[in-house]
């Protein structure tokens, strides 16, 4: 009952992430297939001979691990910072239910979404300070 804010969107943002998912990934193949079909008939094999080196090949960080992890670490640090303020609020009010329940309701939100930005905020000041350093 007191999650039931969180439901709905995370619900349609699951299903909206899919269907663009599906999307992209249909049209990405239409456009390398058609790049393919143009760039193949004009090039040969002896145009890379001696062009390609695999030894230089540095490969670049991906800091998604980075963002995943410091935004679910917010979002939990969210949820209980939300239930601290729920807890120390909840001897303060009357008996009226539907009063709790919003109460309850924008404390978590506003803790989930606060601190789900501030890890997202740390991950890009980590992924800046890391990239200087290369």
């Amino acid at each position: 009952m007191m999650m039931d804010f969180l439901l709905v969107p995370l619900i349609v943002g699951i299903c909206v992430t899919g269907v663009y998912g599906l999307f992209e990934l249909f049209a990405r193949r239409k456009e390398r297939l058609a790049i393919i079909e143009k760039i193949g008939d004009k090039l040969d094999a002896s145009a890379f001979e001696g062009k390609l080196n695999f030894g230089s090949y540095i490969p670049k960080l991906s800091f998604s691990a980075l963002k995943v992890g410091c935004l679910m670490t917010g979002i939990g640090l969210g949820l209980l910072i939300g239930f601290i303020i729920n807890t120390c609020l909840m001897h303060q009010i009357s008996n009226n239910d539907w009063y709790r329940n919003d109460i309850a309701g924008t404390a978590y939100g506003a803790s989930v979404l606060l601190f789900g930005g501030i890890g997202l905020i740390a991950a890009f000041i980590m992924e800046l300070r890391l990239t200087k350093n290369r």
